[in-house]
């Protein structure tokens, strides 16, 4: 494994790859403070559920744990082969959530088939991340190739947010992709981030490198006028250099903030991937 970055060079390293990107914003409803928002992906509380049967751990309950903590997000997967989220936790989850919508944003993310957008249609989440999605694959592996034919796409987009449904479009951070998505009309994009994952693991400078890719993506994502998500393998230990990507808005994450739960319980959790978002002073 590689020598883990120290915060402050991954700052200033962010810093001069961006050439004075975007300015600070406030975090929603974790403290003043500047950093992306944290949507809390609860897929894994599903998974443990339905490894057993029944109705235990409750994804419900997991959803208004990470809401107490603080969490301004709640992100969820319904797959067709509902190997985690089901179709029965969309509304039910849905129904927690909607009494705090203005404080609490819900994402459904999935690929665009037609159950999944009737269920999106019916519970209007505040977003619908599109992604695709490969036969037998166990978690994402890419975003959407600028070569994806444009029509269903673009038909799927402009429903959704007729609908008064955001949609970010899950995409790797090339030129040729943003671009594409920004033609399809969606406001905003998910930079696929396990390629920088794997680099922050490798070392300093193959995470300086992997960054300098984000960041060219990220401000040619905010020059084409779409708002910028992230997420896919981002952790407590490589946020202390993704946080400070320019323009970013929001990260997604799942896999890791469970994983840590299982030690510290969900609650900390949450709040130590809450303090991880808000880049060093």
């Amino acid at each position: 494994m590689g020598k883990r970055l120290r915060p402050r060079r991954a700052s200033e390293a962010s810093r001069a790859a961006a050439s004075g990107g975007g300015a600070p914003r406030a975090l929603n409803n974790a403290g003043p403070l500047s950093g992306p928002r944290l949507s809390v992906n609860i897929n894994k509380v599903a998974t443990l559920r339905n490894s057993r049967g029944g109705v235990t751990p409750s994804v419900v309950d997991a959803a208004r744990v990470c809401v107490a903590a603080g969490a301004p997000g709640i992100t969820i997967h319904p797959r067709a082969d509902e190997r985690h989220i089901t179709r029965w936790d969309v509304p039910a989850i849905a129904s927690f959530l909607a009494p705090l919508r203005d404080s609490v944003e819900f994402n459904i993310e999935g690929d665009p088939r037609q159950d999944l957008l009737a269920m999106v249609r019916d519970v209007r989440p505040h977003q619908c991340t599109l992604v695709p999605v490969r036969p037998g694959e166990i978690t994402s592996q890419a975003g959407w190739p600028p070569s994806t034919p444009a029509a269903e796409i673009r038909e799927v987009v402009a429903d959704l947010q007729q609908r008064g449904i955001r949609v970010s479009l899950f995409i790797d951070p090339e030129a040729d992709a943003v671009k594409w998505a920004a033609a399809m009309g969606a406001r905003r994009v998910e930079l696929y981030t396990e390629p920088f994952a794997r680099a922050y693991k490798e070392g300093q400078d193959q995470a300086e490198a992997s960054f300098r890719r984000y960041v060219e993506a990220a401000n040619l994502a905010h020059a084409l006028g779409l708002g910028l998500n992230a997420g896919h393998d981002l952790d407590l230990e490589n946020l202390t250099l993704f946080r400070t990507l320019p323009h970013l808005d929001e990260v997604s994450i799942g896999h890791a903030l469970i994983s840590h739960a299982l030690y510290v319980g969900l609650d900390k959790a949450v709040r130590d991937y809450l303090r991880a978002c808000v880049p060093s002073a």
